[in-house]
């Protein structure tokens, strides 16, 4: 959040967001692929413990260069670029270590545990952030970034449990393929993965351009932190809506219509800020539609993590879930598709264009897979 309002505050450009978005992303799209790798071969709490206190350095850098004015628009570009290497090897890590300490039937139960963590902070903290941002400047909020991975250092440091990697017989190279080769012969993975990319390119685009967005509803940085935020409350309520999914013999419907929901609702969002000027409570509208783009994308995203990570073999987990994480990495580098897009556009008729591009293909899969459409999870997983 931070770092984009420092962007945006130098430059006013929607087009260098994009930029930080493709920083934010495409390092850890590259290095995922071996982040799984070494997620299967190394001690898995160790890489957690280096990478988390590698991001904390890099954070406090940032606010060392933001609290002394020297801050240039390529220093955050190169920060955001570095931290996102690093987060190649961190999220492969993690996705294998969490299948490990639970019990196969409670598999929907602690995806969505993890993720109401993950969006209660996405909610309260842009939130504390906008308040930060219209009383201090952006520089205390970095800092408040490197305290809370020296934390993560902490807990990681503390665990109580033996998580080895296991020594592989060939390659790296070769483990890669391997991963590779299982998405790309296992219909289910390759049709999951490809629809949690274009979801995340195509419809989370608006959180990378968000402080464009919030400009042109007239909102001020609290006004921005709270849109931010309705998306995390938008992710916790989906979150709670779904938990007894696991179960459902609709699981494959539940799956695919969330997904074109999830898409309509950024489609409500974005005629409510192009036709702002228009609108008497545009900003509440556009709270509500925020908060439903990011309820109906929490819904997809849970279901369809949750189906993968009981199918996959467990030798396999740290690549083929690693790559899965490069889902998270595609919505920063849309920014970038949109923000290009918005220059000789505008942001809301950007995203839209990519909107309706992802529904069209979605509409094409779900003709395509019927049995998927029809997984029950009853008796398919």
């Amino acid at each position: 959040m931070a770092q984009g309002w420092l962007l945006y505050e130098l430059t006013q450009s929607a087009v260098v967001l994009g930029y930080l978005g493709a920083a934010t992303a495409i390092p850890a799209i590259l290095m995922t692929m071996f982040g799984g790798a070494v997620a299967d071969r190394f001690n898995k709490k160790y890489v957690l413990m280096t990478t988390s206190m590698l991001v904390a350095i890099m954070m406090m850098l940032l606010a060392f260069l933001d609290y002394t004015d020297v801050v240039l628009q390529w220093h955050v570009i190169l920060i955001a670029a570095i931290v996102s290497f690093i987060s190649g090897f961190d999220w492969p890590t993690r996705q294998s270590i969490f299948p490990k300490l639970i019990e196969r039937e409670d598999m929907l139960s602690a995806v969505a545990l993890n993720s109401i963590i993950w969006q209660s902070s996405r909610m309260v903290m842009p939130a504390l952030g906008g308040i930060l941002l219209a009383f201090t400047d952006t520089w205390l909020v970095f800092l408040f970034c490197a305290v809370g991975y020296v934390a993560m250092f902490l807990v990681v440091a503390g665990l109580k449990i033996s998580l080895p990697g296991k020594k592989p017989d060939h390659s790296t190279l070769r483990q890669i393929s391997e991963g590779l080769n299982y998405i790309f012969t296992e219909r289910l993975f390759l049709t999951f993965i490809s629809l949690s990319y274009l979801s995340m390119f195509f419809c989370m685009t608006h959180i990378q351009l968000m402080p464009a967005l919030a400009d042109l509803i007239g909102a001020s940085e609290q006004g921005y932190g709270w849109l931010l935020s309705a998306t995390g409350v938008g992710s916790i309520i989906g979150t709670l809506l779904i938990g007894s999914a696991q179960e459902s013999k609709h699981l494959g419907r539940v799956i695919f219509s969330t997904a074109a929901c999830a898409a309509f609702s950024l489609l409500l969002f974005m005629l409510i800020v192009q036709f702002a000027n228009t609108i008497p409570i545009a900003y509440l509208l556009a709270l509500i539609a925020v908060a439903l783009t990011s309820m109906f994308s929490s819904m997809f995203m849970i279901t369809s993590m949750t189906v993968m990570q009981l199918k996959v073999p467990d030798y396999l987990r740290g690549r083929v879930m690693g790559l899965h994480g490069i889902t998270y990495s595609l919505m920063p580098l849309g920014g970038l598709f949109a923000g290009l897009l918005a220059s000789v556009t505008s942001v809301p008729v950007a995203i839209a264009i990519g909107v309706v591009i992802y529904l069209c293909i979605l509409a094409g899969i779900a003709l395509g897979q019927k049995e998927l459409v029809n997984l029950s999870g009853r008796s398919d997983i």
